[in-house]
This record gives structure tokens, sequence and C-alpha cells, in this order.
């Protein structure tokens, strides 16, 4: 079983950047696809990005590509996400997932964080 814990979520200006961190335990986490998502009130919960295993191959939404960028860091089972350029529309509950080497592809992933909200004031 996987835990993650997303933190680093917070009251930003329009313009302005936050870097958000997901810690995982309890499973082997280079073994793992790693993704973003978000969800807005009244919203489904969207894509935002996903990184492989070894985090040589990254993939974006289309609304955050060229401003948000997904990295991870196996030694220490952390996945980033940093997200510049922000906009009002950024503002949403963001989750960290995490899944087999698959869900890289699939987008569908097994384990989810309890989310940190990130709120762009304009």
């Amino acid at each position: 079983q996987v835990q993650l814990v997303e933190s680093g979520g917070g009251l930003v200006q329009a313009g302005g950047s936050l870097r958000l961190s997901c810690a995982a335990s309890g499973g082997t986490f280079s073994r793992y696809a790693m993704g973003w998502s978000r969800q807005s009130p009244g919203k489904e919960r969207e894509y935002v990005a996903a990184i492989n295993w070894s985090g040589g191959g990254t993939n974006y939404a289309d609304s955050v590509k060229g401003r948000f960028t997904i990295s991870r860091d196996n030694a220490k089972s952390t996945v980033y996400l940093q997200m510049n350029s922000l906009k009002p529309e950024d503002t949403a509950v963001y989750y960290c997932a995490a899944g087999a080497p698959a869900s890289y592809y699939t987008r569908e992933y097994d384990y989810w964080g309890q989310g940190t909200q990130v709120t762009v004031s304009s």
C-alpha cells in the first residue's frame, strides 16, 4: 500500500509560482508512474501531468503545457509540480497519484493523496 502526502499549496497572485511536492511511502517509489490531477468546485477531476518511473518521460495537459513542470527524485520518493505563470483558472485542489508503469499512458492510477489547495487570485 502506497501513501501519498501533498504539500506546497497556498494562495498566490496571478502570474506567480508555486511548487507542489508529493512524498510517497509504503512502496518502491521508483517502480511507479506518478501523476498530478486537479479538481475545481463543480467540475470533474482533470489530468494535469504525468511522469514515468525513471523521470525520462513527461506529459502535460494542453492547459498547463509550457507553464508547469513535473519532476521526481526517486532517492527522496518525491514527485514535484513546478507551476509558473499561474492563472485564476488554475485554482483547484491538486492531487498526486501513483500507479503501475502503464499508468503513464492510461492515466489510471491506483493510489491517491488527499490533495492540496491552490488558489490563484486575479
